[in-house]
């Protein structure tokens, strides 16, 4: 009776093990994609990761008092930047970015003379977009309910604005008659920027700039295939209402009415018009839901406008992308600051690509030395240039995210007879 007992409770155990990897696929298969994947776009947030991840990497160690930073230093930093495994391995990887050195048995890395110059183009650009960053900054301003925001929030988005990290010094008291740092609480997390002088000039949305340069009505643009029959006539339904502009006082709209999504829309459209790469985490979107009138729930509001919106899940983050803003996997319009990012990138693969050559020769001359016969070119896979997601996160995921391991995970889990 107790052996009975005790089955009757493994089975009772299993079945909601069972129930609970079902919620989970349920959650994970409506939730995080309810949205069909585009390749292109996620080649896009994939190449973005890796140029962020190391242009975190290279401010570090602008930051650092000296030229060379000890490796240890930055393996410490690694798991601000969401990274695992070894830093040194890591840095190795981009020898065109990073050099690495050894000196009284302690490693050390400094930017390459290749990085140096790049930083130094940044900054010129930087210098010359100085009045495309008060545009920017006065645009959000105008878009916020009060002309106010909030710094501390402001400063997670301010790369994708491409504002320098100095902004509040360089930018702000340079342009008084625009902006002003207020804090009417007194407390340091309450300090913000606000706009002292309203300029209609500036408060026109893209879709409004572009609509007057055709000569007709403001509206939305769809990038989806011919194919999706039931979106395009979604679409149309909800483009055939008038375009409310994100800088029209939104008093008088009715919470989750017609006219405020489409509010919402125009207002999330015109912020990710204003980013350098067309896209934004939905959740850094959400800190300002005050600020925007934001709704409660900003990825269901955008998960039904697939024409407009790409949201995508990649390394656990929502994002959203303006499709309009892309083709391809490339954009459409690059911002002077973006080229110059890109030939970091391009610095970033040439490295790799020598690393990967590089690892591949010291491997065949190991089996040649061990007298194995090497591999015919023609039958290897050749090795690819681009770094995987698991090389994103620095080692391999192993486990139950291995097929292999997934299916043994489940043998054991459901089979009592497995060893």
């Amino acid at each position: 009776m107790v052996i009975a007992a005790y089955l009757k409770g493994q089975r009772f155990r299993k079945f909601n093990i069972y129930g609970a990897l079902l919620n989970l696929y349920f959650w994970r298969r409506f939730s995080l994609w309810s949205m069909k994947k585009d390749p292109d776009l996620e080649l896009a947030l994939s190449r973005n990761r890796r140029w962020i991840v190391n242009n975190q990497i290279k401010n570090i160690i602008i930051r650092y008092p000296y030229d060379n930073v000890p490796i240890d230093f930055l393996q410490k930093k690694f798991k601000s930047l969401d990274l695992q495994g070894k830093a040194l391995n890591w840095l190795k990887k981009y020898p065109c970015c990073f050099e690495v050195y050894c000196e009284n048995d302690q490693y050390f890395c400094r930017l390459t003379k290749r990085m140096m110059f790049l930083i130094e183009e940044e900054e010129s650009v930087k210098d010359m977009q100085e009045p495309v960053f008060v545009k920017r900054l006065a645009k959000l301003l105008m878009m916020s309910t009060n002309q106010r925001l909030n710094v501390s929030k402001l400063n997670e988005l301010k790369r994708n604005f491409g504002f320098p990290d100095d902004y509040l010094l360089r930018i702000v008291p340079k342009y008084p008659d625009m902006f002003r740092v207020v804090n009417y609480t007194g407390k340091r997390s309450s300090m913000e920027i606000e706009l002292t002088s309203w300029n209609p000039d500036i408060a026109v949305s893209a879709i409004e700039e572009l609509a007057k340069k055709e000569g007709c009505e403001p509206y939305f643009s769809c990038s989806l295939p011919s194919t999706w029959v039931k979106s395009w006539e979604k679409f149309r339904e909800f483009n055939s209402t008038p375009y409310i502009s994100p800088y029209w006082e939104p008093s008088g709209l009715v919470e989750e009415s017609m006219e405020m999504d489409k509010r919402t829309v125009g207002l999330v459209h015109e912020l990710l018009s204003l980013t350098l790469w067309k896209k934004a985490s939905i959740l850094k979107l959400e800190h300002f839901k005050r600020e925007f009138l934001l709704p409660g729930k900003l990825n269901v509001v955008l998960l039904k406008h697939p024409g407009i919106f790409y949201v995508s899940n990649k390394y656990q983050i929502y994002t959203v992308l303006l499709r309009e803003g892309y083709n391809g996997s490339e954009l459409v319009d690059k911002d002077p600051l973006v080229i110059v990012k890109d030939k970091f990138g391009e610095l970033m693969q040439e490295g790799l690509h020598e690393y990967n050559r590089r690892h591949y020769l010291l491997n065949l001359e190991k089996k040649r030395k061990k007298g194995l016969a090497p591999v015919k070119p023609d039958g290897r896979q050749r090795e690819s240039d681009e770094v995987s997601e698991q090389d994103n996160h620095g080692s391999s995921l192993g486990g139950i995210f291995d097929p292999e391991e997934r299916k043994r995970f489940y043998k054991v889990l459901f089979d009592d007879n497995t060893p």
